[in-house]
This record gives C-alpha cells, sequence and structure tokens, in this order.
C-alpha cells in the first residue's frame, strides 16, 4: 500500500521501525534505488542545500548529490549512517529522526523523506521539517513499491508481505504547514537475480521482526514460486517492474 500517513500508533510505528536500527550493510546491498526522474522532479529550480530524512545507507542522498546538491542526510540508525557515509563521502550525517532533526531554522531549499515517511507521526514530522525549510522551500516524499498490476508482480508482493498495492486516489499527509501536495509515478524496472529477491525479501520489516518458523515459511514460499511456480533457474537475472511514487508540496 502507500503508506503516506500516520495510520500507527506511536509505540507500533517506533516498533516496527526498530526493525531498521542494524543490518545497514545488508540493506544497503539489496535495497533498490530510485530514479533519477523522480528526484529531478521533487527538487525544485535553484535549489543548493537539500535534506535527506531517513536517509538510511544513502539511497536517494546519492542522487541529490549527483544533481550538484550540498546534502545533509539525517537518520536515527548510527549502522545505517555508517553505511551512507562510505557511499556518500560529500554528504554530512547526522544522528536524528524527522520529529528533531536538532538542525537550524530555515537551512534548507528542499527536504526529502525516502522509504521513511511512514514511520515518521506525520504532523510532528511537518512542523519540523517546515521549521528548517526556508521560505516556499519543497517537501518531497518519495516511496518505491513493486509494480503489483503485473500479476505475478502481485503474487510476488504477497509472498513477500511487501504490502504494496498502489491506491491512485491516495495521498500521504502532511501538516498544515505545506501546501500544494502533488504527485509523481515513475514506472521503471531493476535488474535483480532470483538470490537478490531471496535477500531483498529478508530486508522487509514483517521478515525483520518476525520468529524463526515465520521466516522458514516466507523464503521455502518464495523460493517455490520463483524456482518452481515461475520455472526460474536459481540465481537467474529478471526484470523487476516497480512504481516510484513521489509527492511534493511548498513551505505555506
Amino acid at each position: 500500500m502507500v503508506r503516506g500517513g500516520p495510520r500507527l500508533d506511536h509505540g507500533r510505528r517506533r516498533e516496527l521501525g526498530q526493525s531498521f536500527q542494524d543490518g545497514g550493510r545488508h540493506y544497503q546491498r539489496v535495497r533498490p534505488g530510485y530514479p533519477e526522474e523522480s528526484a529531478r522532479w521533487l527538487v525544485p529550480a535553484g535549489a543548493h542545500d537539500a535534506l535527506d530524512v531517513g536517509a538510511g545507507t544513502g539511497k536517494f542522498t546519492a542522487l541529490l548529490l549527483e544533481m550538484g546538491l550540498d546534502v545533509t542526510a539525517v537518520d536515527p540508525s548510527e549502522d545505517m549512517l555508517a553505511q551512507l557515509k562510505a557511499h556518500c563521502r560529500a554528504a554530512t550525517a547526522v544522528t536524528g529522526t524527522a520529529e528533531a532533526t536538532g538542525l537550524p531554522d530555515a537551512s534548507f531549499d528542499v527536504v526529502t523523506v525516502a522509504q521513511a515517511w511512514h514511520w515518521c507521526d506525520a504532523l510532528a514530522a511537518s512542523t519540523e521539517l517546515a521549521r528548517v525549510l526556508r521560505p516556499h522551500g519543497t517537501l518531497g516524499l518519495v516511496w518505491n513499491q513493486l509494480d503489483t498490476s503485473v500479476p505475478w508482480v502481485h503474487r510476488l508482493s504477497r509472498i513477500m508481505h511487501a504490502g504494496d498495492v498502489y491506491r491512485p486516489g491516495h495521498k500521504p499527509v502532511v501538516g498544515p504547514e505545506f501546501r500544494g501536495l502533488e504527485g509523481h509515478v515513475t514506472h521503471w524496472q531493476d535488474t535483480v537475480t532470483t538470490a537478490d529477491l531471496m535477500e531483498l525479501t529478508k530486508s522487509r520489516s514483517y521478515y525483520l521482526r518476525a520468529g524463526e518458523a515465520t521466516r522458514a515459511k516466507v523464503l521455502s514460499n518464495l523460493d517455490w514460486y520463483l524456482h518452481e511456480h515461475l520455472a526460474y533457474a536459481p540465481g537467474q537475472e529478471l526484470d523487476l517492474p516497480y512504481l516510484t511514487l513521489a509527492w511534493r508540496a511548498v513551505k505555506a
């Protein structure tokens, strides 16, 4: 689903988000990046200073750097930031959250949150991110999703417990500090192997918080689906369809 609003209570959100505190090296290796088209659509013309919140290992940070922006990256996980520092040396890495960045007022032209807004308290985060944005600065929210309009991918997402169901009319929740929320969809494909898909599944929050029996069942079902039902050879490459969903809003 498009997890754009605070559907989870604070305790549950915190519990699930803790799944990503460790395992930064694995996350960096198996999670897809983002298409350049999405980043260029989000970033306003003339932007110079960018803040990437919930930056993780730097998947979206890297795109911002490639666009020539000065980037500060914030994440609560030191393990994730260690990977970011290794892969995005030009970025300034800061430990913090969307609700409490610890950064100065009016310091950035654009703030991005990629694959993380659903872990945030949307209203508290909106207040904080509006504070660090300059007047008329842009908030950009991004999610990668498996393209479940493709039947075999839809079944794959169910087996992986990926939760990817695109709802065209849905918008993420942002606070009253922002106006003019609009969306953009990029269709693209990531070339992966069946082994990559097994590892990608292990990076999902459902798998990370599951017990050993549930994990074994998920991997067994995925192995059957890829190698028996779809008849891919172990390690064979395939093109995995994705959607990248992006929204942008301007500081009111």
